[in-house]
């Protein structure tokens, strides 16, 4: 699949396993930082589902084609 509005492939923000809170001891380690983070991740997120939604828009008006074997 091409390249779509601009999304970042692989680029995560940093976002697994003990990277919601710092270093895993159950508590943001900055709470200015964090919420900064998690505000661009959903700006990702938004952007994806923006782009699927572009995709599905553009499939439904493409006129069929049947399947040749």
């Amino acid at each position: 699949m091409g390249h779509l509005h601009g999304h970042r492939h692989g680029h995560d923000h940093g976002f697994g396993p003990g990277a919601w809170f710092g270093r895993g001891h159950g508590r943001p380690h900055d709470r200015e930082a964090w919420l900064e983070r998690l505000e661009e991740h959903r700006k990702d997120l938004e952007q994806r589902l923006a782009d699927v939604s572009d995709l599905i828009n553009r499939l439904k008006q493409e006129p069929k084609e049947t399947a040749s074997v």
